[in-house]
């Protein structure tokens, strides 16, 4: 522990109007941007801060009073990109008459001097006559040389940071603000702050460096209570009596945060949770327990190439560690909430969008009754950081635009939970800048927070002062501060007692009525005769942003089918579930038709009894009271459909359906209706899957941001594929079995492996964070040749949507993520025209080759023009050799249904480390069957009883 004196608070205070200083210096404009860009911004010597107009307003002025009549003989403007084209500098006594200074006429922008004005006044003002590049004008500072004026504004920055300070002392109570200070990690993701990345674990998203400081709010003394050089430190909680800190600590030389308890005063330090994971987000829950969240649960981003961490609950020495959340994807930031819920962020998406469902959810501290608090129905934003307001009903939070900024950063925001989780005007914006970060609700009136180097006092109409800012004579421009904290003693929230029994497996939820919910007012009573259970299956590793090669456009993981269960004649439906699974459910009619699915997930805790009131419900409203048939009966398990993989694997599982009942008319040489349903590799699919994608032919829920579909919308129901199977399609007389395949293979997102050993495998022209990995076909002697062919004998006529590709990993504009399935583009596509198994059979070959030579190609109208008369031509030669390459490339690489297919080292690295493989096994001298090594992994993670013994920390490690 060390003390360091401060040289200098840099202070910066709201508009002079909300601050009574008669003999100080003071600010004003003819209009501000918004309340992040206020004029005494353009006078603070800060470069990160500035002023701004309202648009489109022509005429604006900035203004400064001196207090009293002095000097002026140099003003120098740095403009922001707005600047001023035309502007004048004006002085006055009174604010009536003005004497002009300075004008400029054709102004540049930049850095404007004015020299030699030799002018004295009370008033000075910058009036801004003509707009520049943009149709508002913005400065970032106004620096004066005279050393009257910069006084003068020094003590009105000393005077503003009295008051603010005055504020935190007396009514607040607060002389202490706990802090951490660290660099912000290279990854632009807002969870990717914690261990490595996928492809090499050397390689971290963290930046080494980081301090847990404590700030003296009299003195300007900052003591560092653990200094981390090498090692970073994060996410710092006060305790209730403000008598200790939690927080999570990654030692100097070792590889994971885990969460360190230390005294007020910087003695004491101890560890509280040991292990191979990393531990964070910490929070003091008012039973004595911490709720934390962690990367025990050994899963991956299924979007990114980072660990999961979800959440975690322990006691207060960090025993009894227990897992409270069944999520794929991120829980971020715990907090508790007045009546002893615990808020957080839970992002997640089964079938919709990637990067539009990160809201805010409650849950119980025992992990029970897991609801939306906010969000989840609309898409938006990150909702990160929520905390209650004391004495509301409300939460402040960061807002993080987009798919969200690194470390949290966003928009400062309230919600109210009056207006139920739906209604988006429960948002309030207080100040729309994106850079601010770790708010922390003092009361209804004032919050802390955490902006770029600084530590700022802000109210609730969004204006804030700079209470504390790093030294830059000891902190490098890349240190900033994070989750500032008040030293206060606060009051416990409600202890809620726990509902779980460790002791079960399973758990047990009551749907009181599936026809209550939205956008369920058609489907007819009785229509609904079960429930599909469904399981959304974690990824062991993972290694891009997009969901190659499980589909393609679609969805991004694998989905168990664990069963049916009975929906009685009024709706209702009692079930057991496994615990702590993840699960959704798909209502069916009497057909097996798909009717309603949900787009997000549930979980039940062990030995939890809960409810819903029905099928995307509206969580505003009660049911009615009524008697419930199912919770008479005893509860259903999952009933296993009979003869139905789990977990589909295309390959395996349909393609031999479409070999035995479409082939023979959807092949290279009878290519009806211009489909092929051959299991031929293309450069990332088979043509099947693909052709089947690209066509239509399947309604899955894809990468849309979209979740309540109305009723038969979504699902094999509408899929054109099963309506083709059912309807015989050219005489195709399928199996009731091999109807239920397709069927639920669609229900099941319709992926193409069956096995997350395929990841980043098998492709001419995969990804790897987001970024397309070429397998060097750019660079293959015959790539360049074959496309200098394709360019000079097709691309007369194959320009614009039927532009063809020029290499085998030549996605030609076409989004991968998010394809574009009504753009004619596509069907000319990579995945369409290449033929890695029958290089000869390419649709790129086939189309232009003579009739006479076994091609497509002929004299007649209605057929493409003859281009290779035969297959001696050498473009078509040259066009060949590049697909036999790839072909060849293939054969090396391996594709998962391919004999003596190898994962990836990475997926057996983590395999050794979730235990599921031994620690000597080499993936180079033995094959493994990853079907089973999956199942393995998914099965290591289902909830097993445990004892409190168990669960001890690792002391021999202490």
């Amino acid at each position: 522990m060390k003390a360091v004196k401060l040289l200098s608070f840099i202070l910066i205070v709201t508009s002079f109007q909300s601050l009574a200083y008669s003999d100080l210096i003071s600010f004003n404009s003819s209009s501000n941007y918004n309340s992040t860009l206020l004029p005494e911004y353009a006078f603070d010597n800060d470069p990160q801060t500035r002023w701004a107009s309202q648009t489109n307003r022509n005429n604006d002025f900035l203004l400064i009073d001196f207090g009293k009549t002095l000097p002026v003989t140099n003003i120098i403007i740095v403009w922001e990109a707005a600047f001023a084209k035309e502007y004048e500098i004006l002085i006055s006594e009174n604010q009536t008459n003005w004497q002009t200074i300075a004008k400029v006429t054709e102004g540049n922008g930049g850095t404007s001097s004015h020299n030699n004005l030799n002018a004295n006044g009370r008033y000075l003002k910058i009036n801004c006559l003509k707009y520049g590049p943009h149709p508002l004008y913005s400065i970032w500072e106004v620096k004066f040389d005279s050393p009257e004026i910069n006084n003068a504004i020094e003590q009105y920055k000393i005077a503003a940071r009295e008051q603010k300070l005055n504020i935190l002392r007396d009514t607040y109570k607060c002389n202490e603000i706990v802090f951490a200070v660290r660099i912000i990690g290279m990854d632009p993701h807002w969870y990717a702050n914690f261990a490595y990345y996928s492809e090499d674990e050397n390689r971290k998203p963290h930046i080494p460096g980081g301090q847990l400081c404590k700030l003296n709010l009299s003195t300007g003394e900052v003591t560092v209570l653990v200094d981390a050089l090498s090692g970073s430190v994060r996410d710092p909680v006060v305790h209730y009596d403000a008598q200790k800190i939690l927080f999570s600590y990654r030692k100097d030389k070792q590889e994971h945060f885990n969460l360190y308890e230390i005294n007020i005063d910087g003695s004491n330090l101890r560890q509280i949770t040991y292990g191979p994971f990393d531990d964070f987000e910490p929070e003091y829950l008012p039973d004595g327990k911490i709720i934390f969240v962690s990367s025990r649960c050994n899963r991956w981003v299924n979007c990114w190439l980072t660990q999961v961490a979800t959440l975690y609950r322990c006691n207060g020495d960090g025993t009894n560690i227990h897992q409270l959340s069944a999520n794929i994807e991120q829980d971020n930031t715990p907090a508790v909430l007045p009546d002893g819920r615990i808020l957080y962020t839970r992002w997640e998406y089964v079938d919709r969008s990637q990067v539009h469902f990160h809201h805010l959810w409650s849950m119980r501290p025992d992990g029970t009754n897991q609801i939306v608090f906010f969000g989840n129905k609309n898409p938006g934003e990150v909702y990160l950081d929520a905390r209650p307001i004391p004495g509301t009903t409300d939460v402040l939070m960061i807002d993080s635009p987009g798919h969200g900024i690194s470390e949290h950063a966003g928009r400062i925001a309230t919600v109210t939970s009056k207006l139920g989780p739906d209604d988006l005007s429960a948002i309030k914006i207080l100040n729309d800048s994106v850079q601010y970060r770790d708010p922390y609700p003092l009361s209804k009136e004032h919050f802390i927070i955490g902006i770029g180097r600084n530590i700022q006092l802000m109210d609730m109409t969004g204006k804030s002062n700079i209470i504390f800012s790093l030294d830059p004579q000891k902190y490098q421009p890349e240190f900033s501060v994070h989750e500032p904290r008040p030293v206060i003693k606060r009051q416990r929230e409600r202890i809620i007692p726990d509902l779980i029994n460790p002791a079960d497996t399973t758990g047990k939820l009551l749907l009181t009525n599936v026809y209550i919910g939205r956008q369920m007012k058609d489907v007819a009573y009785g229509s609904i005769k079960k429930l599909l259970v469904m399981e959304t299956l974690p990824k062991p590793i993972n290694y891009t942003g997009g969901m190659d090669p499980l589909t393609y456009g679609g969805s991004f993981t694998l989905e168990r089918i664990l069963g049916t269960i009975p929906v009685e004649p009024d709706g209702s439906a009692y079930m057991e579930l496994p615990a702590n699974r993840s699960v959704f459910f798909i209502a069916l009619d009497e057909n097996n038709n798909a009717v309603k699915r949900m787009h997000s997930f549930t979980s039940i805790a062990p030995g939890e009894t809960s409810s819903c009131v029905g099928c995307h419900e509206n969580r505003t409203s009660s049911p009615i009271h009524t008697t419930v048939a199912a919770a008479a009966k005893v509860p259903h398990k999952p009933k296993p459909l009979e003869g139905i993989p789990q977990v589909f694997d295309f390959p395996r599982d349909i393609q031999p359906i479409l070999d035995k009942h479409c082939v023979s008319c959807h092949n290279p040489d009878n290519r009806k209706g211009k489909i092929l349903l051959t299991g031929d590799h293309g450069p990332m699919f088979s043509h099947s899957y693909a052709y089947l994608t690209i066509y239509g032919q399947f309604a899955d829920g894809r990468n849309r941001m979209y979740g309540n579909y109305p009723p038969y919308a979504i699902g094999a129901y509408p899929s054109k594929l099963l309506r083709k199977a059912l309807n015989e399609h050219g005489g195709a007389k399928l199996s009731e079995k091999e109807i239920n395949y397709i069927r639920y293979w669609i229900e099941s997102a319709a992926t193409y492996p069956g096995t997350y050993a395929s990841l980043g495998t098998g492709m001419i022209g995969g990804y790897l964070e987001n970024a397309q990995v070429i397998n060097s076909d750019h660079q293959w002697p015959v790539s360049g040749v074959a496309a200098d062919a394709i360019h000079r004998r097709c691309s007369e006529c194959h320009n614009g949507q039927k532009r063809l590709p020029y290499k085998l990993s030549d996605e030609g504009g076409i989004s991968f993520w998010q394809p574009d399935l009504n753009s004619k583009a596509i069907t000319f596509s990579r995945h369409c025209v290449f033929n890695l198994t029958i290089p000869e059979k390419s649709i790129i070959l086939m189309a232009p080759l003579a009739n006479t030579a076994g091609g497509y190609a002929s004299e007649n109208e209605k057929s493409h023009p003859v281009i290779f008369k035969d297959t001696n031509d050498s473009d078509y030669q040259k066009i060949l050799a590049m697909i036999n390459a790839g072909k060849q490339k293939l054969d090396q690489i391996k594709r998962f249904d391919m004999p003596d297919f190898k994962p990836r080292n990475a997926y057996i690295r983590e395999m050794k480390k979730y235990g599921i493989l031994p620690a000597d096994f080499d993936i180079s001298k033995q094959n493994v069957d990853v079907y089973q090594l999956d199942e393995q992994y998914w099965q290591s993670l289902w909830y097993k009883p445990q004892t409190e013994k168990s669960t001890a920390n690792l002391t021999n490690n202490k």
